[in-house]
């Protein structure tokens, strides 16, 4: 598991990025949410964990949990 930090919000579109530890951004969409993390509370420069899942359009973090 990888963690980051929630570096963009496009809280309208429910969607946004997530910087890893190790430089590398991650988009993210409302859906790839663990239960435990609300998306409307969601801050920039909030610590988390996340999963990396190959997509189409490229790596995408799921499972993004608190640190």
């Amino acid at each position: 598991m990888a963690s980051g930090t929630v570096k963009k919000l496009v809280a309208d579109r429910g969607f946004g990025f997530i910087t890893a530890d190790d430089g590398k951004d991650y988009f993210f969409h409302r859906d790839g949410l663990d239960r435990t993390l609300d998306f409307d509370r969601l801050v920039g420069g909030e610590k988390v964990t996340f999963e990396v899942e190959s997509n189409p359009r490229g790596p995408r973090a799921v499972k993004v949990a608190a640190a």
